[in-house]
């Protein structure tokens, strides 16, 4: 039986690297997995971990029914998929450029369901003056800050929304009633101390991390709750309530406000989401590099290999040398934009090649025009990444 390591070379040997590669075994099983783990729950994917629009439709093929639509992270890119037939959208980031205003309310005035996230009335009125003046109406979303703050001035999750209660809630929602080329849709609220943040990483805080994602679900869901409560009492309808990502699909698909949840990373599993409770999904997505110099027998150099992710900056941010196993990067040169060393390289030769896995499943296909997707030991077909298709929705 090959091992991991042999079947993926095999499959790339003579290909000019490096290479991105997708294990569609792998990928599929991930898919399977998450749709289960969402139960009855309907599933949005997060393009921003995908970013190839025919692992996409893969996505939509193997889940049929559980699959929502799609959440887009700017106006170009929520653009650019509705002019490939995508007609459920939902925009996870707000905007104030009057030219995504516009290109929104074109979408929505062609009959495309593209709604924008928002947290201030002042992205409301650029959003709805487009709206008016294509004689429409631009779905809002409201998200809402959903991060943990059990000892008031400490703040668990990230920055986003300064909306916090279903009072400040209900204030946006009244105003965008009021507002011409404007329509309430929904809530969003992620947590990302949730999602973000592994079970068993190893560190010696890892269990009251794990106390406090207990502590912060439970939180989450009462104010969950109390904000759709609220928005009920006051006459409005929830088109949709969304919330979640990979890393706390248990915990959301239990949500009866949630209509829907997120997922995104989990189909590629990036080395981010190792190490979570109940979550077995398999590496999908490698890098290959090829060993190029041998500086000494346990040391291998590869050319290239940079491909660092967004964040804090830390060693969580490297990819991770993978297969074959026991290699490790080098603390005092890392991941190299022009060489990779890793030790531990005794029985690697000039030439052979090294899977990488990244940390963030998404930002990849940022350095890579294509996807190789291997089948066993071969690859059955390439696919153009946004990059590929000469699509940079971030610049």
């Amino acid at each position: 039986m090959q091992t991991d390591y042999a079947r993926l070379a095999k499959a790339i040997s003579g290909e000019r690297l490096p290479i991105a590669v997708v294990d569609l075994d792998a990928f599929e099983a991930n898919t399977r997995l998450i749709a289960s783990l969402a139960g009855h729950k309907p599933l949005r994917v997060a393009t921003k971990s995908v970013r190839c629009p025919a692992l996409l439709n893969h996505v939509r093929e193997l889940g049929g029914s559980s699959f929502r639509g799609l959440m887009t992270y700017t106006a170009s890119e929520t653009e650019f998929l509705a002019s490939l037939g995508e007609t459920d959208l939902l925009l996870a980031y707000p905007t104030m450029q009057p030219s995504d205003a516009e290109i929104l309310a074109q979408l929505n005035a062609a009959k495309t369901r593209a709604r924008v996230v928002v947290d201030d009335f002042a992205q409301v009125e650029i959003l709805a003056a487009a709206a008016r003046r294509a004689n429409t109406e631009t779905p809002l979303v409201i998200e809402v800050d959903m991060a943990f703050r059990p000892l008031g001035g400490v703040h668990l999750g990230v920055r986003r929304s300064p909306l916090r209660t279903a009072t400040d809630v209900l204030v946006l929602a009244r105003r965008i009633r009021d507002t011409a080329g404007a329509s309430f849709a929904g809530v969003m609220g992620y947590e990302a101390q949730i999602a973000g943040l592994a079970d068993f990483d190893g560190s010696i805080t890892a269990p009251l991390k794990r106390a406090m994602k207990r502590r912060s679900t439970r939180e989450i869901a009462a104010r969950r709750s109390a904000i759709a409560a609220a928005l009920v009492a006051d006459g409005f309808t929830i088109e949709i309530f969304n919330g979640g990502g990979t890393g706390s699909i248990l915990s959301s698909a239990c949500e009866d406000t949630l209509t829907e949840v997120t997922a995104g990373s989990g189909f590629l599993d990036s080395h981010l989401f190792d190490h979570y409770e109940g979550l077995s999904l398999r590496p999908a997505i490698y890098f290959a590099l090829q060993v190029v110099r041998r500086p000494t027998e346990t040391i291998a150099t590869c050319a290239g290999g940079g491909y660092i992710a967004s964040g804090g900056a830390g060693k969580s941010r490297l990819p991770i040398p993978t297969l074959p196993e026991g290699l490790r990067l080098i603390d005092l040169e890392g991941a190299g934009e022009v060489q990779t060393p890793l030790s531990g390289a005794r029985d690697l030769r000039l030439g052979d090649p090294v899977f990488f896995r990244h940390a963030k499943a998404g930002e990849l296909a940022e350095h890579f025009d294509e996807y190789a997707l291997v089948r066993g030991d071969r690859v059955a077909e390439r696919v153009k990444t946004y990059r590929g298709l000469g699509r940079c929705f971030l610049g």
